[in-house]
This record gives structure tokens, sequence and C-alpha cells, in this order.
């Protein structure tokens, strides 16, 4: 349950009116809610970290169940491609605020609620201003550096911070609750090498596993705000989809955790950028870019110019320049040797994350006559081939 002190004032504002009740009635002949349990919603804040694929069903049960506030941070606008997925969103949302959309939808399913929407990135400069006014935070980003500084945020605050990641067919949920459980850091003590892992526009989701794993964080939330049954505190649920199978991981708090631990060095949020590896430098410089329309040119001109596609084989399936080469990034190490030196050589994906990893392997492998296509494909779409499909 969620500790917190007895405000009698706030319990008289939580009385359900007769439309809230007959609203709730599923919920009111359940002995685990009762009247009281559906108070305790009404009067529990929720915040959610991210407004896409986890945080659409995250935002629709939690409304739907009548949690009574509802924060919403998120900064992106809704994109054609996230339609698949982010059930939150319709056509008529694209180019919208993702945040103000969800507001307008959540309000809709359920006026008796509230919802309040930070339409920003969530940073250490404002982590602990925005998380400290709500009892339970949700997760719904796709990143490292968010899910650390929402972690330590949570830490530092002693509110529960309710897990969930995706990626292609398999996901996975928790709650750290500081002081009865391991943090997220004592899970993944140190982030990733960049580039490791990809993330969902890299490496694609099947549409409906944030689906799974976002109910099960609704799920977790519900059961926090109304103490009943047994939180994923100290477990971590893995889902796969493929074969349709649960199992858990046992989770154990580290004593040497630089947040949670017994003698904790971590006391004030840092800055995650540098703490995840991606620094300035992770950059390229404008020099080993190349627009698609120079790369037109040099191609059309007949000049010595090779392409190579470091997308996988499913995605050439989509959208291909012509005449390109593929070579899917985790192959180019093994194929450094049969590329030309004397070629202009440039690296090409879907937006231009891939290729340029691709690009510092060779030019670490003492290739210098290299670009990186900016933007990749996509831009390539808008600017030379417009009837190619974008993805």
């Amino acid at each position: 349950m969620i500790e917190k002190g007895h405000d009698e004032s706030k319990e008289n504002g939580t009385r359900l009116t007769n439309e809230e009740v007959r609203r709730y009635s599923r919920h009111l002949i359940l002995p685990e809610v009762g009247v009281e349990g559906q108070r305790r919603l009404k009067g529990a804040s929720v915040l959610i970290v991210g407004t896409g694929g986890l945080g659409s069903p995250v935002s629709i049960y939690l409304a739907a169940a009548g949690v009574g506030r509802i924060g919403l941070v998120d900064f992106d606008v809704v994109d054609t491609s996230n339609l698949q997925r982010q059930i939150l969103y319709s056509e008529e949302d694209v180019g919208r605020s993702k945040v103000q959309a969800a507001r307008e939808k959540l309000l809709a399913m359920n006026p008796h609620i509230e919802i309040d929407i930070y339409e920003q990135r969530l940073s250490s400069s404002n982590a602990l201003t925005v998380l400290k006014e709500y009892d339970v935070i949700v997760d719904g980003t796709d990143n490292f550096p968010t899910r650390y500084l929402v972690n330590d945020a949570c830490v530092l605050l002693g509110k529960p911070y309710v897990y969930g990641s995706i990626l292609r067919f398999d996901g996975q949920a928790s709650v750290f609750y500081p002081g009865k459980g391991p943090c997220y850091r004592c899970l993944f003590p140190e982030p990733p090498p960049p580039g490791t892992v990809p993330s969902c526009a890299e490496a694609g989701v099947l549409g409906i596993l944030p689906g799974v794993i976002g109910v099960i964080q609704a799920t977790e939330a519900i059961k926090l705000i109304l103490g009943k049954g047994e939180a994923l505190i100290g477990r971590l649920l893995l889902f796969d989809a493929l074969k349709m199978e649960f199992s858990e991981v046992k989770l154990h708090r580290d004593p040497k955790c630089p947040v949670c631990g017994e003698n904790p060095t971590v006391k004030e949020l840092i800055d995650y950028e540098i703490f995840c590896g991606l620094t300035p430098e992770e950059h390229l410089e404008p020099s080993w870019e190349i627009e698609p329309e120079e790369l037109k040119r040099m191609m059309n001109n007949g000049d010595r110019v090779t392409v190579i596609d470091v997308r996988e084989s499913q995605e050439r399936q989509i959208s291909k320049i012509t005449g390109s080469v593929s070579i899917p990034l985790n192959k180019i190490k093994e194929k450094v040797n049969e590329l030309s030196r004397s070629d202009l050589i440039v690296l090409q994906c879907r937006t231009g994350i891939r290729s340029a990893k691709a690009l510092k392997i060779l030019r670490d492998a003492g290739f210098n006559n290299l670009k990186n296509l900016k933007g990749g494909i996509n831009a390539w779409a808008d600017q030379v081939d417009p009837k190619m499909p974008k993805y």
C-alpha cells in the first residue's frame, strides 16, 4: 500500500458521487476494492513518464479505473508510425502534441478525474519537482538515460517506480520500491554500451506487446494504491510473445548500490546522458555527412560511390536505394576486407543513426573516404524519391 499520512479533509473530498458509484460498480462489489478501495483510487495520483506504446494502455486503464489524478510527461508529437501500437491516438491526432491529445481522450473517457500534462523532456533539473507531486511513478519510456533518471529520482523521493520495457516480441515488468526491495540500478548497475541495444524504431516491436506490458504496469499501480495482492517488488516478470510464455527472475537489493545501498554515493540527480555514454562525441561532425540530393547527383554523374545499406533484410523489402549494397550493421566488421578504400563509401539506414555507428566502425578500421547519408532513406524519400514509402 502507498504510505500516506492521514488527511481527513482529503478523505472527505474523495467521497463517491452517485454517478461514480454506477460507473465503478464492478469494482465496488469486489471485496478487495469496495467503496474504501475506490475512494483510495480517487484520492491517488499517478505520474506516467512517456505516453507512447506503454503509456497508452497504462493511462487508459488507470483513467477507466478512476485514479483521481494522472500526470502525463512527454515532449513528442503523434506520428503515423505510432498508430500501430499507441492505441491512445488516431489518424486525426497525427502531428499533435501527445500529451494534449492524450488529455483530451482520457477526459472524454472519464470526466471525473484530473489530468496534468507536462509537455517537456524529463531531466535532472525538473524530475524531482515533477515526481514529488505523485504517489506512484509509471515508466513508459524507451531509453536508458530516462530510466536511470526516473529510478534515481524515485529512490531520492521514496516513490514506488513501476517499470516496463519492450522490444521486438519480448517485454518485462517490475516494481522498484525504495526501502522495500531493489531498485533499477540493483538490476542494471551500469547501462549497456551505446549502440548495443537497439531501440524499437531500429529493431521493431509487435504492436500488441506494449498492451500486454502496459496492462501489467497499470495493474501493479492499482495494487499499490489499494494495498492488495503481491506487488512485483523483488521480481522481474518476463514475457515472450512468440512462445506466449511468462517467466520470473528473483531480484535482490545490492548493498553496494550507489543509490539505494548501505552507503549511497548518488545523493542528487546527475547527467544521465553522460552516465549512459551519450556524450557529444558520439554524434558525427557535419563533414562526415552527405545530403540525399548530393548523393543522387554523384550517382547520376557516375562518380565512384558505394552505398552500403546497414539495415536488416526485411527493411530492404520496404524500400531501398537502387544500386545500394546490403551489409547489416552487425556484419560490417566481418566485411571490412571486402570493401574498397578508394571509392567513396556512403553508409545508409532508416534515419542515419545505425549508419553513423557503421561509419565509426569503418573509420576505426582505417577508412577515411566515408560519408553518412544524413536523415537516412527517409530523408532520401523526402528529397529525392517522394514515391518511396517511409516507415
